[in-house]
């Protein structure tokens, strides 16, 4: 049974040391987690980014072998605002990313080298709270990030990462869901609002051509209010909400 909105958020788990977000395109955590990023690796903790693409077909005026690569190059910049130096990209298809085996090893495999306790990703549902139809890329890179969190750690599964020199990780206590309509955690989202203002308006190009307002207007109004919204149910402290899975 869905819990009610009104219920309160926990503070998420603070016992670990590495983090590792898969998203399907850049700007991706920006505009859901940048501000809890941020507060980590100000604590000394590990974050790295995997993102399936490289969101080459995000931007109509743009051809994909344009804006592929300029959108790599901001989401680099902008993941290194935030603390963050590790950044990969899996190069699956913008737009037709599929669920799969194919994606499962892929991710395990990044799961293996980077052997995180705690696993980030975005709302794997089809909807964003029942209001707008989720894309096809969030959806298969969710369900099969929280899939190979668990692949990951079977040999048997995938047993060429193993060949390859990965071995098992089973080390994975948790997967942290951004952007889910049913969140049950939550960071205090002040001490990395700035930078995760300043983190999202590195994908200018890409916000620009989303939107005729002024970058950092609408940058800091969304991440402003989400995380106002959200302090709602977290005693009033602007926060960043996951819904955590143990594992």
């Amino acid at each position: 049974m869905t819990e009610p909105r009104t219920t309160s958020l926990a503070p998420m788990p603070d016992d670990w040391r590495r983090a590792l977000a898969v998203v399907a395109h850049p700007d991706d955590l920006e505009y859901g987690c940048s501000a809890a990023i941020a507060a980590w690796t100000d604590a000394g903790r590990e974050v790295a980014y995997v993102l399936a693409t490289r969101g080459e077909a995000g931007i109509d005026t743009l051809a994909p072998d344009k804006c592929g690569p300029l959108r790599e190059r901001e989401q680099r910049a902008s993941a290194a605002v935030v603390g963050v130096s590790a950044v990969e990209f899996l190069d699956h298809g913008d737009g037709v990313i599929e669920y799969g085996t194919a994606l499962r090893r892929d991710i395990a495999a990044a799961i293996r080298r980077h052997r995180p306790e705690l696993v980030i990703t975005l709302n794997h549902r089809d909807t964003w709270g029942g209001v707008a139809w989720n894309t096809p890329d969030h959806v298969a890179v969710g369900r099969a990030t929280l899939d190979a969190a668990g692949d990951a750690g079977n040999r048997w599964i995938f047993p060429d990462l193993a060949e390859r020199g990965l071995e098992p990780w089973d080390g994975v206590r948790w997967v942290a869901v951004a952007g889910s309509s049913t969140p049950t955690h939550a960071v205090d989202a002040r001490p990395g609002l700035e930078r995760a203002v300043r983190s999202l308006l590195e994908h200018r190009t890409y916000i620009e051509a989303l939107t005729d307002e002024d970058p950092e207007a609408y940058a800091r109004g969304f991440l402003t209010s989400t995380a106002t919204a959200t302090g709602e149910r977290f005693g009033g402290t602007p926060a960043v909400a996951f819904e955590v899975f143990a594992r």
